[in-house]
This record gives C-alpha cells, sequence and structure tokens, in this order.
C-alpha cells in the first residue's frame, strides 16, 4: 500500500509553480514576529520568614534563616544532612504546564566549615509511576560565598510528580539557597499568512519528526499549517519502547499518535530495528554474557526481535500507515556490503528477514520501509538496491525505500541525488525522504558564533534545489519529512550551531523556507519577501452541503496586475459549482478563476472581488489558505 498524501494530486498547482519560476513577481510579507520579554511566574526570597513553599526530601530539616542572605536578610537553610540527595525540595507539578519551557535560577552556598562541593539544582519526575532524576545545573560552592545554579526543563507529557530541589555531590554540609526565580518567555506566535508547505507540494505528504513537547502551543499551530505527516523522532525506538525485557513503555509514542488521529495526520513509525539506541540486554545470552555467533544466541536474538515487533508495531495497528522496519544496515566499506551490527553479527541477514515477516504479519496494510542515509553515495546506493532487490526475490515484504537526506549546503548535488531516485524507481518501490536537515557547515571542523548569511542563502538554495528535484519526481515520491520542526530542536546541535531546518529558533520562516515555497525566488534573497497579492475568502452564507463566499484579491504595489488569474484547492470534500465577476475552470484538486471582461485590471492599491458557490460533503468551511496570482503566492488576510 503506497502511503499518499492526505490531499489529492494537483497537476494544474503545479504547473502554475513551475511557470512562475520564471516570473517576476515575488512574494509575502510576513516579517517574522519578534520575541518575547521572559515572564516570572515564581520567586522566592524567604524575607517574610517562611519556607515560602519549600520542604525536606528526607530527614533534614529546611526552615528559613535570616542574617545569612544572598540578598536581603532572609535565606533558607538546610541542615542536619545525612546523605547528599537531601536538601530542599519545591513541588512544581502544578506550576510547570506541559509544552512550556522553564528556567530556574537560585543561588546555593554551602555551611559555615564546609570544604566545599559541587552543588547541583536538580528535577525529580514521575510519569506512569517511573521516577526518573536529572540535573539542570551544577556549581561549584564553598562556605565563602554565593554561586548561581541555572536551568531550564520543558514538561512534554502530563507528569504524576515533578520536584525541584537542591543536592550536593559528596559532602552532607548544611546548604544554602537564596532568590529563587522561574520564569518562561511567552512563545513568538508563527507566522499564519504565509503558505502552507502541504498547499504548496500537493504531490507528495509533508512530513516532520516531533516529540510530545511539540504537541503544544506554538509549535502544534506549526505542525497543523504545515505538515500532514509526522514521525515519532525518538518515541518508538528501542530504547523508549522496551528499556528492559517484556516491560514496554509508550508513555512519549502514545501523545504523539493521538495527535496524528485527532488532526487526520499520517503516522511513520520510526524504527524497530536498529544498531544504535538499543538496550545492552537484547544482546545478552541466556546466562547474561555478551552474546556470541551460536545457534543457541540467533534463536533467542531472533524471538526477542519478534516479541518486541508484535508489541511495538502489533499495539498500533492501523493507526501507523508506515514503518521504518530497519534502519542503517548497509556499510559500502565490507565486501557484502552490510554493516557489521550485532544483529548482522549473530543472526546474518535473518534478522532483516524477520523484521518485515513479523511487521506484515501484525500490521498488514502498512508500507514497510528500509531506511539509510547517504544513500545517494554511488556505492552506498547500490548496495542497498542490490539487498532490496535479493530480499523481494525472495519474498521478503519490502515495499519501500527511506532516504534520510541529511545533507549540507554543498553536498550532495542533483545528479547524484536524481541517480539515487532513478535506482530505486527502477526496482518498483515505493521512495520517502524520512529525516532531512540542511547543515550550514561543510565539514566537521567548521564552526561559526552565528551561520553567516552566505551560508543561510546557500541553505536556501540547496533546499530549492532538491524540493524542485523532489516536485519532478513525485510519482515516485510519497512523502518528504524534515528531521525537526525548528533550529531550536534538531538533533545536530551539540558545539556549533547548524541550523539545518526551515524555520528558525522561534519557528519563523528562514530564507530557506521561502526559497522552497516561491516560484518567483531568484536565488537571492535572504528574507520575506514583498507582498505582491493579498487575497481574502470571506463566508457570506451557509445552508446543508453549500456555501457562498466572496473572494478579494488587493493589489498593494504601485503598478497594475492586468489579465489577472487565481488559482487555489478547496479543502478536502469541497468543490467550487459556480463563479460569478470571473470564469471558472478546474484541473485535478485546483480551481482556476480567471477575470471578467469588465474587471481585467487590479489597479496600484486597489482590490476586485468575486463570489462563488462551494458544494461540501462536511460541516463547516475550509478556508484555503495557498493562492496564486498569475504565478505567484499571495498573503492570505
Amino acid at each position: 500500500m503506497r502511503a499518499s498524501p492526505s490531499r489529492p494530486l494537483s497537476r494544474a498547482l503545479r504547473a502554475v509553480l513551475a511557470a512562475a519560476a520564471a516570473a517576476t513577481a515575488t512574494l509575502l510579507p510576513a516579517a517574522p514576529a519578534a520575541a518575547a520579554d521572559p515572564v516570572t511566574v515564581a520567586a522566592h526570597t524567604f524575607e517574610d520568614g517562611t519556607a515560602q513553599g519549600w520542604g525536606a526530601r528526607g530527614g533534614e530539616t529546611v526552615a528559613a534563616v535570616t542574617g545569612e542572605a544572598h540578598g536581603g536578610t532572609g535565606a533558607l537553610a538546610a541542615t542536619g544532612r545525612t546523605a547528599t540527595w537531601q536538601g530542599p525540595v519545591l513541588d512544581v507539578t502544578d506550576l510547570f504546564e506541559t509544552g512550556t519551557e522553564y528556567t530556574v535560577s537560585l543561588w546555593a552556598r554551602l555551611a559555615e566549615g564546609s570544604a566545599g562541593d559541587t552543588v547541583r539544582l536538580s528535577l525529580e519526575r514521575r510519569v506512569d509511576g517511573v521516577t526518573s532524576y536529572s540535573t539542570l545545573g551544577s556549581a561549584t560552592a564553598t562556605a565563602d560565598g554565593w554561586v548561581e545554579l541555572t536551568g531550564s526543563h520543558l514538561p512534554a507529557v502530563p507528569a504524576d510528580h515533578l520536584g525541584l530541589y537542591v543536592e550536593t555531590a559528596t559532602v552532607t554540609d548544611g546548604l544554602l539557597i537564596d532568590d529563587v526565580s522561574v520564569t518562561t518567555v511567552p512563545e513568538t506566535p508563527i507566522q499564519t499568512d504565509i503558505p502552507s508547505l502541504h498547499e504548496v507540494f500537493p504531490d507528495f505528504a509533508t512530513g516532520v519528526a516531533v516529540g510530545p513537547s511539540d504537541l503544544y502551543g506554538e509549535r502544534a499551530r506549526l505542525l497543523d499549517k504545515h505538515f500532514t505527516s509526522l514521525t515519532p523522532g525518538n518515541a518508538l525506538k528501542w530504547d523508549a519502547t522496551e528499556p528492559t525485557e517484556g516491560a514496554f513503555r509508550f508513555t512519549d509514542a502514545d501523545p504523539v499518535v493521538e495527535y496524528a488521529a485527532a488532526h487526520g495526520m499520517a503516522l511513520r513509525g520510526h524504527t524497530l530495528v536498529w544498531h544504535q539506541q538499543t538496550p545492552a540486554w537484547v544482546f545478552l545470552d541466556a546466562e547474561g554474557a555478551p552474546m556470541t555467533p551460536t545457534e543457541e544466541n540467533k534463536e533467542l536474538l531472533l524471538s526477542r526481535l519478534e516479541a518486541h515487533i508484535r508489541a511495538v508495531a502489533g499495539r498500533y495497528g492501523d493507526a501507523i500507515g508506515v514503518w521504518d522496519v530497519v534502519n542503517e544496515v548497509i556499510d559500502e566499506n565490507q565486501a557484502d556490503g552490510m554493516r557489521r551490527s550485532r544483529w548482522y553479527e549473530i543472526t546474518g541477514l535473518d534478522y532483516i528477514r524477520t523484521a518485515f515477516r513479523v511487521a506484515h504479519e501484525v500490521a498488514p496494510d502498512a508500507e514497510l520501509f528500509i531506511n539509510d542515509y547517504n544513500t545517494n553515495v554511488p556505492a552506498k546506493r547500490d548496495a542497498l538496491a542490490a539487498l532490496v532487490s535479493r530480499l523481494r526475490a525472495e519474498g521478503v515484504p519490502i515495499d519501500g525505500v527511506g532516504h534520510q537526506m541529511h545533507i549540507n549546503v554543498e553536498w550532495p548535488s542533483v545528479a547524484e541525488t536524481e541517480e539515487m531516485l532513478t535506482t530505486f524507481a527502477a526496482l518498483g518501490v515505493d521512495q520517502q525522504i524520512t529525516e532531512m536537515d540542511v547543515s550550514v557547515y561543510t565539514s566537521a571542523g567548521e564552526s561559526f558564533p552565528t551561520p553567516p548569511a552566505d551560508r543561510l542563502l546557500a541553505q536556501a538554495r540547496q533546499y530549492r534545489a532538491m524540493f524542485d528535484l523532489f516536485t519532478r519526481y513525485g510519482d515516485a515520491i510519497s512523502s518528504v519529512t524534515l528531521w525537526g520542526l525548528g533550529d531550536d530542536g534538531t538533533w545536530l546541535d551539540g558545539t556549533r550551531d547548524d541550523a539545518p531546518l526551515l524555520f528558525d529558533d522561534d519557528l519563523q520562516a528562514k530564507s530557506a523556507y521561502w526559497a522552497v515555497v516561491d516560484p518567483a525566488w531568484d536565488g537571492t534573497g535572504t528574507g520575506a519577501p514583498a507582498a505582491r497579492c493579498t487575497v481574502t475568502h470571506e463566508t457570506v452564507g451557509e445552508w446543508p452541503g453549500s456555501y457562498l463566499a466572496h473572494v478579494t484579491i488587493g493589489n498593494p504595489t504601485d503598478a497594475p496586475v492586468g489579465d489577472w488569474s487565481l488559482t487555489w484547492r478547496p479543502g478536502p470534500g469541497e468543490e467550487v459549482t459556480q463563479v460569478w465577476n470571473g470564469s471558472l475552470s478546474a484541473s485535478g484538486g485546483s480551481v482556476t478563476v480567471t477575470a471578467a471582461a469588465w474587471n481585467g485590471t487590479i489597479p496600484p492599491g486597489g482590490s476586485v472581488t468575486f463570489g462563488l458557490i462551494t458544494s461540501r460533503t462536511d460541516d463547516g468551511v475550509n478556508h484555503p489558505t495557498y493562492f496564486t496570482l498569475n504565478g505567484s503566492a499571495c498573503t492570505t488576510a
């Protein structure tokens, strides 16, 4: 079964976009919104002589004191500590809202007589009965002066308990804290008057990798506006779903699956088998020792694999329409092309055969993929193609090949990528771009304090070239997934800022986004282009099975627009049946209204309005959000 886009194909819209590449008009105003200032949600100075909600974690004493403050006269002291984990704790379960990031800052020092130690600001988190601990910030403290501890936490799923606490690394000396501040930065609103990716690219599903924290606030609004497919980035991997044998956990995966179902989005399951993020117990023999390549160990490992897939893929059934069954199995430097993972060392190719067989048994309607990176590299491409051909000839139910496409501003070339697509198209398998991002760096040794403008422009050109290629191969590619919503959530960031996605740290559209969506982008623009047209789609009457709307086209420029032609795609279940003050035509999933004899020119600063009647199969009105006027996209009001 092909994992088709949730919206119908539109050859007419594709033609409009292609023709517009030669147009001189550019599109869309939509300046990025400014980031907001932090808001304080809690502050504790202990000036009133009370603990202000803080308590003890164990048998120690936690109480307000005077005369030893960081600021003012009051502070909070923990005395009588007998364990390093004991210290002041604050229950923030009801304070911290899911999907909102909080920054905690406080000052700490050790009691008189202490030689010093590392002091940590930590968080205790209990979800579904499982308790975990994390360090938000740490510093070296003494009895001679105060040090600041600071860190952030973003609750991704509802917690049974969240507790902030202060502890030490090795000593049990008394400690003090003061001037506690908990702040959050209001989210920057996303841009709503820009084209939606899924409407610009109707020939394939537009996807994105997400986690539970992406399902709230402005991040969720960005999801809803631009994407039709979700991939739980880490939530379905083995270490997340079965950290210990037979003990399954779906705390992070279930919210993504439920969100997709509620919002009519497709789902890609990633991934059932991988050589990374697999718990160590999987590769231990019956006596608990590391497995060696024996028949007994092969049988045990394959039985564990089957049990895992039956539990994970079987849990979701038809809810997940595509699975990355096996991930990154190719090593082109090996004579046989196979990665020498623990899976391969113990089972040979049988782990791949077993994984696809069992996945097909428990999810018979799902499309099953083999997924890998650098599939554009000729040696790796050919090794993967040979493996897919061999296994399919054996009857292994491989439906598609996933190309991760973690690339950079200079590599790969369009020609190399096109050869990748044609190689697998010849095998008769579906193809999906599964983890796309474009780093601004071209080598491991590069690092910039801030990504330079020329690299961001090169990134935009690379994105444009690749999406143009994907559009040309829309019949061979059923989905394109970006590996993250915005630059603030990329897996690449470590010691440098890769800035690899279409939206920046505040989820605002980058030049790469404009290069992708603007048919008239000329390879030089670094931000939102000037508005060339505006469209308002206003409902003025409704009745069962139909509604009446007025569409107004505005011309904000200082030049007239002649012989206007407006193209868009009606919402699902809708069909434009009648138009006045214009002429109606339709092709594929698109409709076009052209000017009447008496309103063929839109004057500078002026507008024209036409009316239409739309039939519908569902209640409500699906207002279109992507219109092109004479080949250039418009702002929607």
